[in-house]
């Protein structure tokens, strides 16, 4: 059983929106795979909750009148990866929350869920960090776009105000077209565990695939928050895609990760994962992206 002092469940973003005005201290569920869990370990018990499960304008994926993906926050990691949509331009994203946990839990979880949890371990946190994402916050004062990097404050904390919750995520025209990449969860087991260390990048080419025009590269598990390792990304910018130009990416990324020692993994481990990460991950985006590394 679970200790709930009451569930109000919103039958719109404006109905969700009201109930956050009225009840401050209520919890926000959606899919529930997170915050049953804490529930039941007490971390949340005798607590109120909003349910926004189902409120369907919060789902599915599709392009607006900007160009930009706009990814429903109540999406499930499974819609995700079958999406047509995301299949096309940023099949990377598709890969990456497949996986999340087991196929329960990919079916129930959403990726507004994930990210405003604010945990460095999210497997689509990277990934969305790598491509630019833009988190869309509605609240009593109308509609707030956040770039995913002020989004994220501190460990398990976001940029939501008391008033607000997240309708969508959006991945600008620039930061999809012509780009490819690729994630690489490295963690203790190959299945159904949290990320030791979570690596994406991704690149666009110049039209002869000779050239790395422009690589982005996010880590999870590298800092209190999902980061992007900038000093890497001004490596590889304009230079030839080489095994050089990879190998001197992946040693920049030491001057932006800030990974710490836990029980899973050592600072020292973590760093040496990190940079081997970084260059299979950009061989792979050069490979998916029609070239191959010199």
């Amino acid at each position: 059983m679970y200790d709930i002092k009451a569930l109000y469940e919103a039958e719109s973003v404006q109905d969700a929106v009201r109930l956050r005005l009225e009840h401050p201290e209520a919890q926000i569920i959606a899919g529930g795979t997170d915050v049953l869990v804490q529930m039941r370990e007490g971390k949340r018990a005798g607590k109120e909750l909003i349910s926004i499960y189902g409120i369907d304008a919060m789902r599915g994926v599709s392009i607006d009148e900007e160009e930009n993906i706009r990814i429903g926050s109540l999406t499930s990691f499974s819609h995700i990866t079958r999406d047509p949509i995301i299949q096309q331009y940023i099949n990377v994203l598709g890969e990456a929350v497949d996986m999340v946990g087991g196929p329960q839990i990919r079916n129930a979880g959403t990726i507004g869920g994930n990210t405003c949890n604010g945990v460095t371990s999210a497997d689509s946190a990277s990934t969305l960090f790598a491509w630019d994402a833009v988190i869309e916050l509605t609240g009593q004062q109308g509609v707030r776009r956040v770039p995913i990097q002020a989004f994220y404050l501190a460990a398990g904390k976001v940029d939501l105000r008391p008033d607000e919750i997240q309708t969508a995520i959006l991945i600008p025209k620039a930061s999809y077209e012509h780009c490819f990449g690729h994630y690489i969860k490295y963690a203790m087991r190959s299945a159904m565990d949290i990320a030791t260390t979570g690596c994406s990048v991704n690149v666009v080419l110049s039209p002869d695939r000779q050239t790395i025009v422009r690589a982005r590269i996010a880590y999870g598990v590298a800092g209190p928050v999902p980061l992007r390792a900038a000093s890497a990304e001004a490596a590889a910018a304009g230079k030839p895609a080489t095994q050089e130009t990879a190998d001197a990416f992946a040693a920049a990324v030491l001057e932006d990760i800030h990974p710490r020692d836990s029980w899973r993994a050592s600072k020292a481990f973590r760093e040496h994962i990190a940079v081997e990460l970084a260059k299979r991950a950009l061989a792979e985006s050069v490979k998916l992206a029609g070239g191959e590394l010199a």
